[in-house]
């Protein structure tokens, strides 16, 4: 099946994020009409999880772009920071406002149900990025294979550290399926090909400051540790980085000492502590592609076209999931061998 489509005329970011950041702190209570700045297109709305991670912030740079390049009828963007019930109360605004569908990242994959039922009942698609809800109807969830992060991880990490050793996996939230297919896809890869390496799981809900005490507990009782798997470089590497320097354990990759890191997530701070040998690898989830097709989806579900699963004509596969279609974007591993690729959103955010 082949997707006819007109591909958004620039994936750049606006040059200044922190204007970028200071327009999606609008407040859902200005909220225009269903036909704004997007003329007589249908009204979108579209909520962003948290402004707490490199990743998401550059979503959210993404997102503003490709509005604005593509005359987007975009009601005025929520946040709803991580929090259910916040989510819940941006959704109502957009019901009230008109819109013809709503984009939305779901933390809480497990919450989310009710207000997915309520937007089902009055006719209101969703597209879901990132995340896929535990329940409820979706139009599309644009979103990368998230076992295949796990499972990357895992064969570099057991590779590079000859099949033994001790590493310590920063988890995400478990009520996430992110942070689930991430973590099962790491353990089973784990037993079935790396018995002899010992995993300490250690669960942070998404959080830099709980991954970074957990990690000091760890190291407290294993200072012979030689691997981390960090499922979200966007929250855990500056606190893990921090942590290892403070401690003396930050070794360029070649060192004798050095600890071998696989993150998760292609922010630019990932690749610059590639090039520095900080760490070892990460995988590029696609900030860029999650934003251009949330926007694509939200527009064809307002119109009332419909997809099926199979191949796309942009390198993805469509998947048939329970209460809808996911569409599986490439999600490459990036070491010191491509981490100048241009191709690569992580060395194009921003410009």
């Amino acid at each position: 099946m082949k997707l006819a489509r007109t591909r958004f005329r620039s994936r750049s970011t606006a040059a200044a994020a922190g204007a970028v950041i200071a327009a999606l702190a609008l407040t859902t209570a200005c909220n225009r009409d269903s036909t704004g700045a997007g003329g007589d297109k249908p009204a979108l709305g579209i909520d962003l999880p948290r402004s707490d991670s490199d990743f998401w912030n550059s979503y959210a740079q993404y997102l503003e772009k490709g509005i604005e390049s593509d005359g987007v009828n975009a009601l005025p963007l929520s946040n709803s920071q991580n929090d259910v019930t916040k989510l819940a109360a941006n959704v109502q605004v957009f019901r009230n406002s008109g819109a013809k569908a709503v984009v939305m990242a779901p933390q809480d994959t497990g919450a989310i149900a009710s207000t997915l039922d309520s937007l089902a009942a009055r006719g209101i698609p969703v597209v879901s990025v990132d995340t896929r809800p535990d329940k409820g109807e979706v139009y599309m969830v644009v979103r990368a294979d998230n076992r295949a992060y796990g499972t990357k991880a895992c064969e570099f990490l057991g590779e590079r550290l000859g099949g033994k050793g001790k590493v310590a996996e920063l988890q995400g939230a478990l009520d996430s399926i992110n942070g689930r297919d991430r973590s099962e896809a790491f353990a089973a890869c784990m037993r079935e090909k790396f018995p002899n390496i010992k995993v300490f799981e250690l669960p942070t809900d998404w959080k830099g400051d709980v991954a970074s005490a957990k990690l000091q507990n760890l190291l407290a009782q294993h200072p012979d540790l030689n691997g981390v798997y960090m499922q979200a470089g966007g929250v855990f590497l500056q606190p893990t980085l921090a942590l290892l320097e403070q401690k003396g354990l930050l070794k360029p990759t070649g060192h004798e000492d050095h600890i071998t890191i696989v993150s998760n997530d292609g922010i630019p701070q990932e690749l610059d502590a590639i090039r520095k040998g900080q760490i070892d690898a990460t995988v590029s989830q696609p900030a860029d592609l999650y934003a251009e097709y949330a926007l694509y989806y939200a527009r064809a579900a307002a119109e009332g076209r419909t997809f099926e699963p199979g191949r796309t004509d942009h390198g993805s596969t469509i998947i048939e999931i329970p209460g809808g279609l996911e569409d599986q974007l490439p999600a490459p591993l990036v070491t010191k061998d491509n981490v100048d690729d241009k191709a690569l959103w992580g060395n194009s955010v921003g410009q």
